[in-house]
């Protein structure tokens, strides 16, 4: 049975980070833990500076919870799997305090932070891909939980996105595999994995992927978690999250990621990277382009963030428009990239470099 929680300890790698507590307004306050604050980060350098007031997030956004915290959360493929084994017990996720729901993660959640007490499934279990896809395909089309809900949960519940996923570890290292959804060809792995392929070649900093092998399909993309790098967490926190806005309203323009980069960001060789991505979207048409698909990573060795690797590319030919906008425009061209660059300093020749390339890729693929 799950218990009702009011007071979570945060932590990161085995060090606590601070204490998430309801206090009696019902709000949810946040105070750095006072070793944290002396040799500790920002886990959100934007709303949560490095110090010891008590920080509450009086926005009714994440429930009350900053949004670095409402990152640990799953949502759409994960949270239908929490909600469903939750409904086997005869709770309502959705009434869940978000104190609760994060303590339900425990410590299986995306990114650096992990929360106690956990109420977290811990055990390690055997799989099959294929049985799987078939039984998260079964679940999506009709509602039915087969034999294998209790797998599907424990290796997806901690999923974001729309499509069926699976955390599975592969020799040393941790993968996320993802599984078609109902609107999906049968091959979208494998043109998911092109697509990443592309994008590499246009000079983008890709997240390592590869295909997993099925009997029944051209096989399942997989990407390698850049979260969990040699057996240690590493801190993230996505770009909408970070401004305290949810990537499941389309209020971001690309101007926000570059603002961001240059408030948070070390090397600033992040605004051509941030450019490049911004290219490749508008001219190879990856719209599903919301905060949450923009991440920031704090790396230990430069003591502060940088981009993440690039992640969740693909061609959204029914998706009408961008999620983010390019200076006010939802449907961006060619003629919106070049003045966006001359807004954030990035060299004219860079800049241009960068469109000549992406524009001469994508347009050899059409």
């Amino acid at each position: 049975m799950i218990d009702n929680v009011k007071k979570l300890t945060v932590k990161y790698n085995g060090k606590t980070v601070g204490i998430l507590s309801e206090i009696e307004t019902g709000q949810i306050a946040f105070q750095y833990d006072e070793k944290w604050c002396k040799n500790g980060f920002s886990v959100s350098p934007i709303s949560l500076p490095l110090s010891r007031e008590v920080y509450i997030n009086r926005k009714p956004t994440f429930g009350g919870l900053y949004g670095v915290f409402n990152d640990s959360l799953p949502d759409g493929w994960g949270e239908l799997l929490v909600a469903r084994m939750l409904s086997r017990q005869g709770l309502d996720y959705g009434k869940l305090s978000p104190l609760t729901k994060l303590s339900i993660v425990g410590e299986n959640g995306l990114g650096g932070l992990t929360y106690e007490p956990s109420q977290a499934d811990k055990e390690q279990i055997s799989f099959d891909l294929d049985t799987l896809a078939q039984q998260a395909a079964q679940l999506l089309d009709d509602g039915t939980v087969g034999d294998d809900f209790d797998k599907i949960y424990r290796l997806g519940g901690s999923s974001g996105g729309a499509r069926p996923k699976a955390h599975i570890r592969d020799g040393e290292d941790e993968w996320i595999v993802k599984f078609p959804c109902r609107i999906d060809p049968a091959n979208v792995g494998e043109l998911e994995y092109n697509a990443n392929m592309l994008a590499k070649k246009c000079g983008i900093d890709v997240n390592e992927c590869k295909l997993f092998p099925s009997q029944i399909c051209s096989g399942y993309f997989g990407a390698k978690r850049f979260d969990r790098v040699g057996g240690k967490r590493v801190h993230m926190v996505s770009l909408s999250s970070i401004l305290e806005t949810t990537h499941r309203i389309a209020n971001l323009d690309y101007m926000h990621l570059f603002q961001v980069i240059s408030v948070v960001c070390k090397d600033m060789d992040d605004m051509s990277e941030a450019y490049r991505r911004m290219c490749f979207n508008v001219l190879y048409g990856n719209r599903d382009d919301h905060g949450k698909n923009f991440a920031f990573i704090y790396d230990e060795k430069l003591q502060g963030y940088c981009l993440s690797p690039a992640y969740d590319i693909t061609q959204t030919p029914n998706k009408p428009e961008h999620e983010m906008t390019v200076l006010g425009n939802a449907k961006p061209t060619e003629k919106d990239l070049l003045p966006i660059a001359k807004e954030f300093d990035i060299s004219l020749t860079i800049s241009k470099t960068i469109f000549d390339r992406i524009s001469l890729i994508c347009n050899s693929i059409k």
